[in-house]
């Protein structure tokens, strides 16, 4: 993560994209206010938390938001399939950008805009006394200029949304795609992996065509240092996944003949 310099003002993901960073997260579906706050001081760059897979509880989700604000990483929340009530809520709570799940065509992605932005681009319900809205003490025109910053994922999860990626990719209000393998392989009848990366190396390549930043969902670093040098600027760890790896290599018997060193306190 890359800290701005003193008296700068604080630049969105968006911006940081545009200026062609790579930005690493950690997706969070396991509600914990603990985790997101070790992300921040971990020095990832932002978080993902899961409202399609996860708990959709906004309460829970505003405990998170306030925690990530105390340690200067950002937020983006993966909503339901077309569900903008609870992208309206996202936003206002503070969420930087939404992650939008099964977006199978252009309309699908324009529908996805609308539910993230004000018009004239979107549909978005006006209000300035939210959280986003810093309780009513920034003006209209304040609000509305930050809200512009608001970051658009494009899930494509199926077969038919890696045929139209390029028209989803395109579509304006659309900044990222993210190909999800694993609804992607359930779409295809589970094929061997060869048919689903090279429907999603299309994909990919679809978005990078048409300007937009690619997402990837990563189980560790070294699938992390290969989806940066194939391009992509959002890496987004699966946490539970590495969590796991974790957990499995702690329960692991050491290896005969060797002496754990003695537990520290």
């Amino acid at each position: 993560m890359t800290a701005p310099r003193a008296g700068e003002p604080r630049r969105s993901l968006k911006q940081r994209l545009a200026a062609g960073e790579r930005l690493r997260g950690a997706l969070l579906r396991l509600p914990s206010e603990t985790l997101v706050e070790m992300a921040g001081v971990a020095g990832l760059d932002y978080v993902v938390i899961d409202c399609e897979h996860g708990p959709a509880d906004t309460a829970l989700l505003q405990h998170h938001l306030t925690a990530a604000a105390a340690q200067g990483i950002d937020v983006l929340v993966r909503v339901g399939t077309a569900e903008p009530s609870l992208a309206l809520r996202c936003l206002d709570l503070g969420a930087v950008g939404l992650i939008h799940p099964h977006v199978d065509s252009a309309e699908d992605a324009r529908r996805a805009v609308a539910a993230s932005h004000y018009p004239p681009l979107g549909e978005r319900g006006f209000a300035t006394y939210s959280r986003a809205g810093r309780f009513g003490t920034v003006t209209a025109a304040e609000h509305v200029a930050a809200a512009e910053d608001t970051l658009v994922v494009a899930m494509i999860e199926t077969e038919r949304a890696c045929a139209a990626a390029a028209e989803i990719a395109a579509t304006p209000g659309v900044d990222a795609v993210l190909v999800g393998p694993a609804d992607l392989a359930a779409d295809l009848g589970f094929p061997g992996q060869e048919t689903v990366d090279t429907l999603l190396t299309r994909a990919h390549g679809a978005a990078r065509a048409a300007g937009r930043a690619v997402m990837t969902i990563v189980p560790g670093r070294e699938r992390a240092r290969a989806a940066e040098e194939a391009g992509s600027q959002l890496i987004l760890f699966n946490m539970a996944h590495v969590l796991m790896d974790t957990f499995r290599a702690l329960a692991e018997p050491a290896a005969t003949g060797t002496t754990s060193p003695p537990a520290t306190s």
